[in-house]
């Protein structure tokens, strides 16, 4: 994979952090220091959890400027602020920019400027998976920030048609209208999950629920069958219940982990302007999960 931003010389000691909501049990900053590790770096990762979203945009210029002010080479972004933090940076990637969102924030001689590896990781777990997937019509539930990019990385893999659900249309509308200046007329908007499932040949969810905390279905289980893969964002639980119930039908999946490692190898990059080992980070990934289910 790679990093979008211009390679920087390594150093010993740095600073990152992850901004989010209900990110307590997040396996980000272990995976990071870890490979850190590995590379001669002493990188300390900190966890900022907003508990309050409602108070997100108050509260996000003063993180963002702690951060610069305390020398952080980077921040993660995620949930439910990769949209809010774009009017309070000072750059952004082409990638973000396309997309609409951010979940990597680089300083930069004292600059923040934001990127976007949800795509391209997304894409990097996605292909390792279901390599021989078929993209002719795919169905996608989210049109937030991880379903923006998402939505990007799918029409560049191939995807004839992309139908994008989300229960606010209007913002379903704008991310299509978005995508097909960039790809050509492959997108429709709907909040009827029932009529986008018809005659799909693949599905991905990007929203929260099935994460820990937001347990569930993001669909009813009869829209499922077996003709269909399936992929998750949700890493916490690996095996969510959309998942288990799709395997029990015997579609292909594809779990949330692929993208967790996939970006995760991106914001390496771009904070240390180093290449990752994406089999170890991979590995140490999997390990972790499995000690955090026990």
């Amino acid at each position: 994979m790679t990093p979008v931003a211009a390679r920087r010389a390594p150093v010993r000691g740095m600073l990152a952090g992850l901004i989010g909501a209900g990110i307590g049990r997040s396996l980000t900053p272990a995976m990071q220091e870890e490979e850190a590790g590995h590379h001669g770096i002493r990188l300390h990762y900190q966890l900022i959890d907003v508990h309050d979203p409602a108070a997100s945009n108050p509260l996000l210029p003063t993180l963002l400027a702690a951060a610069r002010a305390m020398g952080f080479s980077g921040l993660n972004i995620t949930y439910p602020f990769k949209q809010q933090v774009i009017p309070l940076l000072d750059a952004l990637s082409d990638e973000a920019r396309a997309m609409g969102a951010v979940n990597t924030v680089v300083v930069q001689d004292g600059r923040l400027v934001g990127h976007n590896t949800d795509g391209s990781g997304w894409a990097w777990g996605f292909r390792r998976a279901l390599p021989q997937a078929d993209l002719s019509r795919v169905v996608l539930l989210g049109a937030g920030g991880a379903g923006s990019a998402i939505a990007h990385a799918v029409l560049r893999l191939g995807a004839v048609q992309l139908v994008v659900v989300d229960p606010d249309l209007a913002r379903a509308g704008d991310l299509c209208r978005a995508l097909d200046a960039l790809y050509g007329a492959r997108c429709i908007a709907t909040h009827d999950v029932a009529e986008a499932m018809a005659g799909a040949s693949g599905l991905i969810h990007a929203t929260p629920t099935g994460m820990a905390k937001l347990p569930g279905m993001p669909l009813p289980a009869t829209l499922l069958r077996p003709s269909l893969w399936v992929a998750e964002i949700v890493y916490f639980p690996l095996e969510t219940e959309l998942l288990r119930t799709a395997r029990a039908l015997g579609c292909r999946t594809v779990d949330g982990g692929g993208m967790a490692v996939g970006q995760a190898i991106g914001a390496f990059a771009l904070f240390t302007g180093l290449e990752a080992d994406a089999q170890r980070m991979e590995a140490h990934f999997r390990r972790l999960v499995i000690e955090r289910s026990q």
